[in-house]
């Protein structure tokens, strides 16, 4: 297996792009009891906020995305915008009519402060950086959203991880979310779910790179790469379906070479792709760490059970999960529709692409939202 292309051990930087800065006015208290000092979100905004602050939107990212919803790769922005179809002129997110704000989550690795960032010691978090969930990053959006002056969202969205994300803010703060879109995402993370994220993590700890997740001052070419990128191959295996494999893929061989005699699969270069893509942009200590913030996700934690916090819930909610999705299956999102009053019916977005369907089939997402914020 070839190493990812990267150049040495992932170090945060500060290219601004679009990206704004803002420094939480006090320590963030953490939901498993620790305590995060001087913490910095990263954010983007498209539009303006109106006169009486009722056309503010939270788009919220999932896993390996950040704030750069829409946009062109550049100084700051390693990729594309990764939304592109949903925000601009004519699309659901118009910036002529919404202010859309597009935060980094805490614990990543795109400008918000997370285990590559310096501590109050001068030195990278790394292994010290604690367990931050989804009930956390609420929390700390909160401060965004006041600091904005936005006093209540007309409407939070998100998928995967950012569904997790804005299902605890609509059932945290629910006076503050008029409408809530919920897109491949569940109520609680299953015993599933965590054993698919299991052998990513093992992979990432077991890299002698990794160095206990203190590898953030390591010389070039030092850093957990080779775990990240099998990580990463794991994890895009659970976000396509069997279907779509076979169909792009089949059992055909990698052009020029021969699996027989050492060479890979098309379908083995295309994982391989992937790995090394996410290597060359992101912190395999924001991977752990926001691996981890899924483990943990239960919207009913201390809440009396997933049904009672569902019904905390009083957004205007639209719920969509994907016919091909292996990894968030539709029965969550039925359990989410179930549970939240007035949010049926399920919306299923048909597609062969699994889990990652709610961002290719952008059309269809788009759709949905238009029809969300007209309501």
């Amino acid at each position: 297996m070839e190493l990812p292309a990267a150049t040495g051990a992932w170090r945060e930087g500060d290219p601004a792009g679009r990206r704004r800065w803002l420094a939480l006015p006090g320590p963030l208290t953490l939901e498993a009891g620790e305590e995060l000092p001087d913490v910095r979100i990263a954010y983007e905004t498209w539009g303006e906020l109106n006169a009486d602050a009722s056309n503010a939107v939270l788009v919220l990212h999932a896993l390996t995305g950040d704030s750069h919803v829409a946009g062109p790769a550049g100084d700051g922005h390693p990729t594309p915008g990764w939304w592109e179809e949903a925000l601009g002129p004519g699309k659901a997110l118009d910036p002529a009519r919404w202010f859309v704000v597009a935060p980094n989550i805490v614990g990543g690795c795109q400008g918000t402060t997370g285990p590559s960032s310096t501590a109050p010691d001068g030195r990278p978090w790394g292994s010290r950086f604690p367990l931050v969930t989804a009930r956390d990053t609420v929390a700390a959006e909160v401060g965004l959203a006041d600091a904005l002056g936005v006093r209540r969202w007309a409407l939070v969205v998100g998928g995967s991880m950012g569904g997790m994300r804005a299902l605890e803010w609509a059932a945290t703060q629910p006076d503050r979310v008029e409408r809530l879109c919920l897109l491949a995402s569940p109520a609680a993370t299953s015993a599933e779910q965590i054993a698919w994220a299991a052998p990513q993590l093992a992979a990432i700890r077991q890299d002698p790179g990794w160095q206990g997740g203190d590898y953030h001052d390591a010389p070039p070419g030092r850093g957990p790469h080779l775990g990240l990128g099998i990580a990463r191959r794991i994890a895009h295996l659970s976000y396509r379906s069997p279907l779509e494999l076979q169909t792009r893929f089949g059992r055909e061989a990698q052009e020029g070479e021969d699996p027989w005699r050492g060479g890979r699969y098309a379908v083995e270069s295309y994982l391989d792709h992937h790995g090394a893509k996410l290597v060359r942009r992101f912190d395999a200590g924001s991977y752990v760490r926001l691996t981890e913030l899924m483990n943990a996700h239960d919207v009913g934690r201390g809440r009396g059970g997933a049904a009672a916090a569902l019904s905390r819930v009083t957004a205007t909610t639209l719920v969509a999960g994907v016919s091909s999705d292996r990894l968030y299956p539709l029965e969550q999102q039925q359990e989410l529709v179930a549970g939240i009053p007035g949010a049926g019916p399920l919306r299923v977005i048909d597609s062969p692409y699994g889990h990652d369907g709610f961002l290719i089939e952008a059309a269809v997402v788009d759709g949905l939202l238009t029809e969300l914020l007209a309501s």
